[in-house]
């Protein structure tokens, strides 16, 4: 069905299109393999609405490359285009290079991200595959729509670990409701982006979100900021001022690092909260509060409550609904949703783009992450910067976080071309630079593939407990190419 086609492969050439099919299927890529004539004919034409297409793969047909490119924009604007070597579109494509064919126009070249070399090399597919993908996304209507999100929605929220479903599941139950809620956590762990989550879906959405970070504001200033002041009330009180608790009127006022706040100013919250009012700063009006307080501290308040240096009446009043945030190393087996999730936002901001190899993300799950998300995110940002669409190695990653040795990325990335010379023989097209490991006495590799990638899945489905999305996203692949494998193989969820 075309709903679930990402990659149409257009050429006239019946082998080399099934030879291209089964390189893009053994990726796990869902494609269609057409003749020119098949291309264009009404019903194919008209499936242009198809949003999940990622990729053309234009081969060898007798119109000329510009004509192809023509036809190719009007089925889908900016879909990426890779072009198959062969000798028809090879001059056209020096051509285009060096600007010297007046025939083709250079808008309609930029969509050719690259050239399949026959045969393929697996690794420079992948790579392409990922360009393609990149400039869908920055081109495509989808991509438009996702920028208009909210962009602090869903950083770190972003996971299948446990300890980040119980908070959502805490998230669920306390949204809609108008209570006060505490969110505990070290820095950098996310404890804003629930604020703000819980602000989105509840029903004062349309209104604002307002945050002050206690600990950032002078202790002196902190009374005027949070409820304003009358003009005269101090020196340089030059005219009125609202506060944070009039800017947040009807909406939620999120108290950031609530355990920063000197203890003459707990006093005045804890009188808002109960109360529901509050006066400005040298006035003597007393103003309604229809605020939602959601906190949010870093520091054990119970630990300060004994120090005596945070109010217990005042915890009781914020802790009406925990929230504790995981720190990220307690949830590592995220870490790789985190990065698709950090590295998607770029490309979305048109902020560059970058990819992890296994060995590398291997070695950033062994990082203690004292800096939680935001540090990972910073990394992020960094090594797209220093590698441009590339692919980070271990050797790549700042001195700090290389946990594993160079040797044993070689052999991680040996094991994994072993992996892939099974699709070498399969179809001998795929030239791939390891030496392929056969028993003395033969294999029978269709058997052995099979039996691989059936242990493979019926493994990934025992770590998510028999969650089809969940075993997908571990083994990459779409949950309804794993529906259809589990019954291929007659594998239960058990």
């Amino acid at each position: 069905m075309w709903e679930e086609t990402r990659i149409v492969i257009v050429d006239n050439d019946e082998r080399r299109r099934q030879d291209l099919q089964l390189v893009f299927d053994f990726i796990g890529e869902p494609v269609k393999a057409l003749s020119y004539q098949e291309w264009l004919e009404p019903g194919v034409q008209a499936s242009n609405d198809n949003g999940n297409l990622t990729l053309l793969v234009l081969g060898d047909t007798p119109q000329p490359l510009s004509e192809r490119l023509a036809i190719a924009q009007q089925w889908q604007n900016h879909l990426p285009i890779m072009l198959v070597d062969h000798p028809v579109t090879q001059p056209a494509v020096q051509a285009a290079d060096q600007a010297t064919d007046d025939s083709l126009d250079v808008e309609s070249m930029r969509p050719i991200i690259s050239q399949i070399q026959m045969p393929p090399n697996y690794a420079r597919i992948v790579d392409d595959l990922h360009r393609a993908q990149v400039y869908r996304e920055q081109h495509s209507a989808l991509s438009h729509r996702s920028k208009h999100r909210d962009p602090q929605l869903f950083r770190s929220l972003v996971g299948t670990s446990r300890k980040v479903q119980q908070v959502r599941e805490l998230m669920a139950q306390v949204a809609d409701k108008d209570v006060t809620v505490l969110i505990t956590g070290e820095s950098g762990t996310g404890k804003e982006v629930v604020a703000r989550n819980l602000h989105y879906h509840s029903p004062r959405r349309e209104q604002p979100f307002v945050p002050v970070n206690c600990g950032a504001i002078p202790p002196e200033l902190l009374e005027s900021e949070l409820f304003g002041h009358e003009k005269g009330a101090f020196t340089g009180a030059i005219s009125s001022r609202a506060g944070r608790f009039e800017m947040a009127q009807g909406g939620t006022l999120f108290l950031d690092e609530i355990g920063d706040m000197p203890l003459n100013m707990q006093v005045k919250i804890l009188r808002a909260l109960q109360e529901r009012t509050f006066e400005r700063v040298g006035g003597n009006k007393t103003y309604h509060a229809d605020v939602r307080i959601i906190a949010a501290t870093h520091k054990n308040l119970e630990t300060m409550i004994e120090a005596g240096d945070f109010r217990e009446d005042l915890y009781y009043r914020l802790n009406v609904f925990p929230i504790e945030m995981p720190a990220l190393r307690e949830r590592v087996e995220d870490l790789p949703l985190l990065l698709n999730e950090l590295i998607s936002r770029l490309e979305n901001e048109q902020r560059g783009s970058i990819r992890f190899n296994s060995a590398a993300i291997m070695s950033l799950c062994q990082h203690n992450w004292a800096g939680n998300v935001r540090e990972l995110a910073n990394l992020v940002e960094r090594m797209a910067i220093m590698y441009p669409y590339g692919v980070a190695g271990v050797k790549d990653l700042p001195a700090k976080f290389r946990y594993v040795e160079e040797a044993d990325e070689i052999e991680s990335e040996e094991g994994k071309s072993q992996h892939l010379d099974a699709l070498q023989a399969v179809a001998n097209i795929v030239n791939i630079d390891a030496k392929p490991l056969l028993p003395h006495e033969g294999i029978d590799l269709k058997a052995y593939i099979a039996s691989l990638e059936q242990n493979l899945i019926q493994q990934a489905l025992d770590d998510a407990s028999g969650v089809v999305a969940r075993a997908a996203d571990k083994l990459q692949i779409r949950r309804t190419t794993l529906v259809e494998k589990m019954r291929k193989y007659d594998l239960s969820r058990a």
